[in-house]
This record gives structure tokens, sequence and C-alpha cells, in this order.
């Protein structure tokens, strides 16, 4: 392109027959001096900064921090959950003796806990009476039971010492000797399963977070060629001047990072919101019928300190991608333009 045509770019197109050479002396010394446009102040960014789509860029990444945190916070109490339900699960076995005729259920019951409390690493036994055998069923076969009438089995709840790790097999052996009714149940399987749950939280919100980034990465690439469609001129003027490659790119950088933290600010600070009222309606729930069975079967529904922090460090990572992103499409779009 002429010399003419970036005057006419920058408003001020004349005829030829005009003093031309006043008019680009200041390009030439430019030109002729690719350091000084780098220390020129810029008064106004090459990016705008207040547009629609730089607020639609601002929304999509507060969006996807909050999905972010969310399934982040939402992953964490599943693992401190699953973990709280290992330590109680693993502090406990139960023995069932089942009632079986010609055998006397109750004779066999205080085999199966003298039996096991010689056992080793275990801290108390305590079995169920009749009427707690009761209890236990009533919830699904209703009140008034004769016991005697139905197969139920009578459950013995052992207690393991804090840090033991008793033989179940050589109290199985023992069981099966002198009790042949009892089964010890040491819950492994419910532990496997617990772990296998929070293992499969932790991949999701792993694959989640991915995915999360990858929108994010796509949106800031289309923003970025938009932004540098529109502006192409004004690239192409500071590149005629002499600017380089890595000063263009800051500007743009600079631009989407600010725009990347605001958005992340908004959403990640949307989602400390949301897990503190949460936290807080907990607390308020504490004690009463529903707040216990919410507890029993989610736990005390805090991400704590680790989940706030992991929420701060996404805010910070997602800004960080922004800015990469664009930095790399502007990069490449300059090679293009070379």
């Amino acid at each position: 392109m002429t010399r003419a045509g970036w005057c006419c770019m920058k408003g001020a197109c004349m005829s030829t027959t005009e003093p031309f050479e006043r008019m680009t002396e200041p390009w030439d010394e430019l030109a002729a001096s690719p350091a000084l446009v780098r220390t020129l102040p810029v008064a106004t960014p090459i990016v705008p900064r207040d547009s629609i789509a730089g607020r639609s860029l601002t929304a999509v990444v507060a969006i996807m921090t909050f999905l972010a945190s969310i399934t982040t916070g939402a992953a964490l109490m599943v693992v401190s959950a699953a973990s709280d339900w290992q330590a109680e699960v693993g502090r406990e076995v139960t023995i069932q003796v089942r009632p079986t005729p010609g055998r006397n259920v109750d004779a066999d019951v205080r085999t199966t806990v003298d039996i096991t409390r010689a056992a080793a690493g275990v801290a108390d036994v305590h079995p169920f009476t009749r009427e707690e055998s009761a209890r236990l069923v009533e919830p699904w076969l209703g009140a008034g039971l004769a016991l005697e009438d139905l197969p139920i089995p009578r459950l013995i709840v052992v207690k393991l010492a804090a840090g033991a790790r008793p033989d179940f097999a050589s109290l199985r052996q023992v069981l099966a000797a002198r009790v042949p009714t009892a089964s010890l149940d040491d819950h492994r399987h419910w532990i496997d399963r617990m772990r296998t749950m929070a293992g499969t939280a932790i991949v999701a919100g792993i694959a989640v977070f991915v995915l999360v980034l990858a929108v994010t990465a796509l949106s800031v690439t289309f923003a970025t060629r938009g932004a540098m469609a529109a502006n192409r001129p004004i690239v192409e003027v500071l590149h005629y001047v002499g600017a380089t490659d890595g000063f263009i790119a800051a500007q743009f950088q600079r631009h989407f990072l600010i725009l990347g933290f605001k958005g992340g600010v908004i959403g990640g600070g949307a989602a400390i919101l949301l897990f503190g009222l949460t936290e807080a309606a907990n607390a308020w729930l504490a004690g009463t019928p529903g707040g216990d069975q919410v507890a029993a079967l989610f736990g005390n529904l805090s991400i704590g300190v680790t989940g706030y922090l992991a929420i701060l460090l996404q805010i910070a990572f997602m800004a960080l991608v922004t800015a990469f992103a664009s930095r790399h499409t502007v990069n490449r779009t300059l090679e293009a333009i070379d």
C-alpha cells in the first residue's frame, strides 16, 4: 500500500500536489527508528477496551470459570464424604448370626461374642438384642413382629481399636468351626466402591475442567481473530512503521488478560458465594432431622480451605489461558500478514 493510502486511513487524505513530504516526515522517522516505536506512549489501545465482543468474551469466561469451580468443589465434596465414610466404615465390622432349625441362636450369639472379644485388635463388641433387631426392620416390615417366626439374623457390631489391623481370615476360620451360622463382614466391598466413586469423581472433574479450558481457548481464539480483523489497518500501519510482532502481540495479550481476569473473578466469585451459602445453610440446619440426614448422606457440604484456594487458582489460570490463547492467535495472524 502507498503512503498516500496510509494517509487516507489516518483521515488526512489529500492530493499529491499538496505538501506530501511534510506529512510523511513523521512516518519516515518512525520507520527509520523501530526502537522509537516501542517507546512511544499508547494513548489509544489497539483493541478497544469496552466493546460488545469484549463483554461477550468476559461473560463466556465467567460462565466457564463458574462451571469449572462448581465441578471442582463438587468433586472435593465427594472425595471428602467418601473419605469420611471409609474412615467410619473401616472402624467397624459386623457379624451376622443366622437362626437355623436345631440351633439356639442366643447361645450362638454368646459364643460369637466370646470368640470376637478374644481376637486381637478388637476394642468393643455389641450384640444386638431382639428388640434392637426388631427396630432395624420396622421401617420395612412394620412393628409388632414375632422374630421367632422370621429368619432374621442377629447382628453383632465389632468396633476395632485405633490403628489395629485384626486378622479377619483367622477370625473367620474360628467362627466357621465353632459357629457355622455366623458370617463376618469387614465392609471391604463398600470401601472399594467408595474409593471407586471418589476416583470417578476426580476423573470427571478433570475431564470437565479440560473441556472448559478447550471451550475458553476456542472462544478467545475467535474473539482475537475478530479483533485482528477489525483492527487490521492499524496493525498494518504499525508493521509499516517498524513495530515488532512481539509489541503488537503484547497489546492484544494485555487486553485479553484483563478480560479473562474479569471473567474469572466474576465466575469464581459466584462459585465461592454459592459454596459459602451452602455451608451457612448446612450450619443453620445442623441438629435438625433434615440436616442430620443430609450430613449423613453428603457429609458436611464444605470444600474447606483447599477448595477455596483451588477456585482462586482457577481464576488465575483462566486469565493466563485467555492471554496465552490470544497471543498465540496474534502471532499466527501476523505471520500470515508477513
